[in-house]
């Protein structure tokens, strides 16, 4: 069974900063539907790109514990809005692609994350789930393992014959870097396994370097200084030249396995084990515990000890010991059901807030970001933070509830904190050393590069900017998007270049088709780029012929590409497996489009009456409906009651998304450049790889009622693995219907739709 990683600190863009509150999750009994909907809207927003830095640049720019923060709020709303949750959260998303430096090796298994918690109380729920999923009763024995998250770089190991062959970094989960040659130079992986291992075994854990090592690299003369152990294992790891890497002092803890052709042992602890047996440094500290309470104790002795073990560690990572168990609770779509890492408490620091700045996404986000004095956190030095949005500035959290005794001034002596090497985020204000002069900061309400109005959508905690194509902020951000690595990734394209082209007067890149039109309206220019500064025929004609190469383009990274609002790599690719081409999907689009905008006509008028109850301080029972304002609409085509039906009907693609897709595609103008872009380019339909022999393989399932041999969660994993799509909704594309007791509108629907309906029983019969 492949295993999560363990070095899984994330991070986002300096221009996104999370919105989540200081006192933790939002509650989700205190918001509508439509307003957890904006919540949810604006944290993957704001989340999307949070694992670039972290995982290509060996680099982050934000802290661990305001990601994750952020994160279990979205995952608190999926979970009290199911019919909400998308497949484009951070819980979708692993890593980032790999660096076209090195060759790319696609992992027999997929590279797994982790899910997290921070408080005690966290793991009594994590616990609980688990009894809940397998049906266990409250006194059965369910024993875990519990063991250090060592904070470095994962990479996996295949050995054939018990002959290391190949190593590679994480990557983007699926495909990671071939770093055989320098894994190769590392003491503590060995080149010949003992023992009789299996025929095939892949080896995971954690390159790291420890303390002493990392203090004598940095002090060597003309060394490069390193931000922390980090940073200086993950920069020698991914050398060119592996001596390089050889003389650097690093090491590796073996932890986990992906494919093996026979199983190591019955239990992970078994495992384990096993894999010292082969040769592998395996933690010391790895512990087998009986319950939740035994686990944190354990949590509690090496957060104790963690100053004095020489190495870096975030936390302790649990995981359910016996390995059938692990199986029948399967994975999520990157993280496993049976493990979970605890993290340690964030260290702090005090300093002075110079200033705040606005930063503009490519979603026109308005993002503060505070600029501090330099200040020392956990051994490194941070001068910028995060401050969320207008309200966290002002004290409060989204419900208007209070979060702090005082607003955030220019001028205040702030908390920072911070999780490995992150910036931080500003956490409390001692108003006793508040200067005379400092005054309340007020949010702009235009856009500061373009003087668009900046607008405040009802449920939303971030500002945006109005101006779309016009604003340069978001023009620029939006290209930068297009040519990073999980979309187009072009060589010789980045960030830089972008910022250079759009502002230039005779080659000028302002929307992605000029891209591809390049190389042609070169050739007729007077001014030739192999001209100009920094460039040369060389590096021109390198540029042209990637950008050629990029003609060629899978359907999910097109989509992912466009840079649509609340669109990530998650809710592309579902996209693209479910219509799996170009013009299917825009086919549908294009019929979904007044139903959608008759949908947000009805999220609107919810909102106008609810605002109007609140004015007038009454709890009312709000009249206008979705389904009240859709049943005034007689003229709406039923072509696209059906084609909106089947955009939220897709597992993961929920309303926010499919208002977001119509919306882009029913503007002219971004509409325009879409089908500009696409005249550019062969779009390659999606490749679904069938289960082989499954009956249920390639069919949309949807499941409702109570099922009483298996619970929901697991139903559905093993649908999916069976190579099944799972919908949260019944519409004209749904295939099978599993109905349990109590099954009520969906069952209706389906017999309506002429959908087949089976029970559990044939259900199980079916699958096997």
């Amino acid at each position: 069974m492949a295993e999560p990683e363990h070095g899984e600190g994330q991070a986002k863009a300096a221009d996104a900063v999370s919105v989540a509150p200081e006192n933790g999750t939002t509650d989700p009994a205190l918001l509508s539907e439509d307003e957890a909907a904006s919540r949810m809207a604006a944290l993957v927003d704001l989340l999307e790109r949070a694992n670039l830095d972290y995982h290509q640049k060996d680099a982050p720019t934000i802290s661990d514990a305001e990601y994750d923060r952020a994160k279990r709020e979205l995952q608190a709303l999926e979970e009290a809005f199911p019919q909400l949750a998308r497949a484009d959260s951070p819980t979708g998303q692993v890593g980032a692609a790999p660096s076209e430096a090195f060759g790319k090796i696609t992992h027999a298994q997929r590279m797994m994350s982790l899910a997290n918690a921070f408080a005690a109380e966290e793991i009594d729920e994590f616990t609980a789930r688990i009894r809940s999923f397998l049906g266990l009763a409250p006194g059965a024995e369910l024993d875990f393992t519990a063991e250090p998250k060592i904070d470095g770089l994962s990479l996996s190991l295949r050995y054939e014959a018990g002959q290391l062959t190949q190593a590679a970094t994480r990557g983007d989960g699926a495909v990671g870097e071939n770093v055989t040659a320098n894994a190769l130079t590392i003491p503590d992986i060995p080149h010949q396994l003992r023992g009789n291992p299996p025929e095939i075994l892949e080896v995971r854990g954690e390159v790291y370097m420890s303390h002493a090592d990392f203090a004598a690299l940095n002090a060597g003369e003309g060394a490069r200084v390193f931000a922390n152990p980090r940073n200086a294992a993950a920069g020698s790891l991914r050398q060119l030249d592996p001596e390089i890497t050889r003389a650097r002092p690093l090491k590796f803890f073996a932890y986990a396995w992906g494919e093996v052709s026979a199983p190591l042992a019955a239990t992970q602890m078994g495992a384990v084990e096993k894999l010292a047996g082969f040769g592998f440094q395996t933690n010391p500290l790895t512990a087998l515990c009986r319950d939740s309470a035994e686990m944190v104790a354990h949590w509690q002795a090496i957060e104790a000890q963690r100053s004095s073990l020489g190495y870096d560690i975030d936390g302790v990572v649990y995981k359910v010991n016996d390995l059938a168990l692990q199986a029948r609770l399967g994975f999520r779509s990157t993280t496993p059901r049976w493990a979970i890492a605890h993290k340690f408490p964030a260290e702090t620091a005090w300093t002075r807030l110079r200033d705040i700045e606005i930063q503009v996404g490519r979603t026109g986000a308005l993002s503060p970001v505070a600029r501090l004095d330099p200040v020392t956190v956990g051994g490194v030095t941070v001068s910028n933070a995060t401050l969320h949005n207008e309200d966290y500035i002002a004290g409060i959290n989204s419900t208007g509830e209070r979060i702090r005794d005082t607003d955030i001034r220019i001028g205040d002596w702030v908390k920072v904190y911070r999780a490995g090497d992150v910036i931080p985020k500003v956490s409390e204000v001692d108003e006793a050393k508040r200067p005379a002069e400092a005054v309340p900061y007020r949010f702009p309400d235009s856009c500061p590069e373009c003087g668009s109005a900046a607008i405040r959508e009802p449920g939303d905690a971030v500002r945006r900017c109005t101006g779309g194509l016009i604003c340069p902020a978001q023009a620029i951000e939006k290209l930068k998007h297009f040519v990073s690595r999980g979309a187009f990734d072009i060589e010789g394209l980045g960030a830089r270049q972008i910022e250079a082209f759009y502002r230039d007067e005779t080659l000028p890149i302002r929307a992605p088709a000029d891209i591809f039109t390049l190389r042609a309206r070169d050739a007729a220019a007077l001014g030739k780029l192999k001209n100009r500064d920094g460039w040369g025929e060389t590096s021109a004609s390198n540029l042209f012929d990637a950008i050629d190469a990029r003609r060629e383009i899978a359907l999910n990274r097109l989509i992912y590409a466009l840079g649509i609002r609340h669109v990530g790599e998650g809710a592309a690719s579902d996209l693209a497996r479910h219509f799996v081409s170009w013009n299917s999907l825009v086919t549908t689009l294009d019929a979904a489009i007044p139903a959608a905008e008759r949908h947000l006509e009805a999220d609107e008028a919810i909102l106008q009456e609810r605002a109007a109850a609140a004015e007038e301080g009454r709890r009312a029972r709000i009249s206008a409906t979705r389904d009240a304002v859709l049943a005034q609409a007689p003229d709406l085509p039923e072509a696209a009651r059906q084609a909106y039906d089947e955009l939220i009907s897709i597992d993961g693609i929920g309303a926010v998304v499919a208002q977001s897709l119509c919306a882009t595609f029913a503007q002219a103008k971004e509409r325009a450049s879409i089908d500009a872009l696409v005249a550019q380019l062969t779009v390659e339909d999606a490749k679904i790889a069938a289960t082989a022999g499954s009956p249920v393989a390639g069919k949309t399932v949807v499941f409702t009622g109570t099922l009483e041999k298996m619970t929901r969660a697991e139903a559905k994993a093993r649908a999916e693995a069976l190579g099944a799509k799972v919908a949260g909704s019944v519409s004209a594309k749904t295939d099978l219907l599993v109905a349990g007791p109590g099954a009520g509108s969906k069952a209706t629907k389906a017999a309506e739709l002429g959908v087949e309906v089976i029970d559990e029983d044939a259900w199980l019969t079916l699958i096997g």
